[in-house]
């Protein structure tokens, strides 16, 4: 499999001019404009970007289409493989918390600016910057230059806030994203600690803000302690799309950051010394180049939407029945009822 980009990581559209640098949208919904060009182009495609391992842990390279088998709530989809991903744009979205313990992390994120450079790759990318306690503050609007990506991420700071509203951060990024109209893939870099404190929206709603605008999350989490943890999003306890959606909101209250990288597909680290960050940080970037880009078309209703609510989604490679498929979990399709939608 040729090298390419995750990051978290999304659009099939192969356009290969470089976006300029445009400014970010004032607020974090979409002119209504823009969010019909969103979900026109991506709301019929799922992405489903796929690393696949061998027990110790060696990436398994040169796979074919049909050793895959992708399950649309149980159901065998017909997939693509993306085999030319290396000339793909990424929309990036830098969110990193300045609030709580963030503040004793912040040393070790002196080199994030190279690391970033190198998680991105050659490929055309745009990269924007957002800090958050309490709520997000854009520190840098989306950017082909590098040097004002530094730029921007050197006006990060701690702040002193006692939340930290990691939903209320991602949902606002994932908006920003909505609204870019260069057929990128879409991605979201977040460092924060693993629990959400004080974000309003609901988390439901940022699970179906994820699935619509197919952005992935790669988390590099910070303490207290080490939090390696398994996915708490078990789907065999749901019954039907509610069931699957009461089920993810209840995960992201134990861990967000971890279950917001499992839902789209991300990568999730744990951190709590320099070294640790470093090799994080080079462990996403080896990820972010090594991994399957499958999609498929969802069937559609009569209308030719797909059945709306929380879909699961899981992987199988019958060839190699030992081996860690690691993906995205799960989309959400149709609009969410937020008066509906399980806190």
């Amino acid at each position: 499999m040729r090298p390419c980009l995750h990051a978290i990581l999304l659009c099939l559209c192969t356009l290969t001019a470089m976006a300029q640098d445009t400014p970010a949208p004032a607020a974090p919904a979409a002119a209504p404009g823009d969010q019909d060009f969103t979900l026109r182009t991506q709301s019929n495609i799922v992405l489903v970007p796929t690393t696949v391992q061998t027990k110790h842990g060696d990436v398994i390279y040169t796979l074919k289409p049909e050793q895959f088998v992708v399950e649309d709530n149980g159901v065998p989809q017909q997939i693509h493989l993306d085999e030319d991903t290396d000339s793909l744009g990424l929309s990036l979205v830098v969110v990193v918390q300045c609030s709580r313990s963030a503040g004793w992390e912040f040393p070790k994120l002196s080199g994030l600016a190279s690391m970033i450079d190198g998680i991105a790759g050659d490929a055309p990318r745009e990269v924007a910057v957002v800090e958050y306690g309490s709520a997000p503050l854009l520190l840098g609007k989306f950017s082909t230059s590098m040097e004002k990506t530094g730029s921007a991420l050197s006006q990060l700071e701690p702040c002193d806030d006692p939340d930290a509203s990691t939903l209320d951060a991602v949902d606002y990024a994932a908006r920003l994203l909505e609204a870019r109209q260069n057929h990128y893939r879409h991605a979201i870099l977040l460092i924060s600690e693993t629990r959400d404190h004080g974000s309003q929206i609901k988390a439901a709603q940022v699970v179906a803000t994820l699935g619509r605008t197919n952005t992935v999350v790669d988390s590099v989490a910070f303490g207290p302690g080490k939090t390696e943890v398994m996915s708490d999003l078990k789907y065999g306890g749901g019954s039907g799309p509610l069931g699957l959606l009461v089920m993810a909101v209840n995960a992201l209250k134990k861990n967000a950051s971890h279950e917001l990288a499992a839902l789209s597909g991300g990568e999730y680290i744990n951190f709590t010394t320099q070294k640790g960050f470093d090799e994080g940080l080079h462990q996403l970037s080896n990820h972010v180049h090594n991994y399957y880009l499958l999609s498929f078309q969802p069937h559609t209703e009569a209308n030719g939407s797909p059945t709306p609510g929380m879909h699961r989604i899981r992987v199988k490679i019958p060839d190699y029945p030992d081996a860690r498929i690691r993906f995205r979990e799960s989309y959400f399709a149709g609009e969410l009822d937020a008066a509906a939608a399980p806190d």
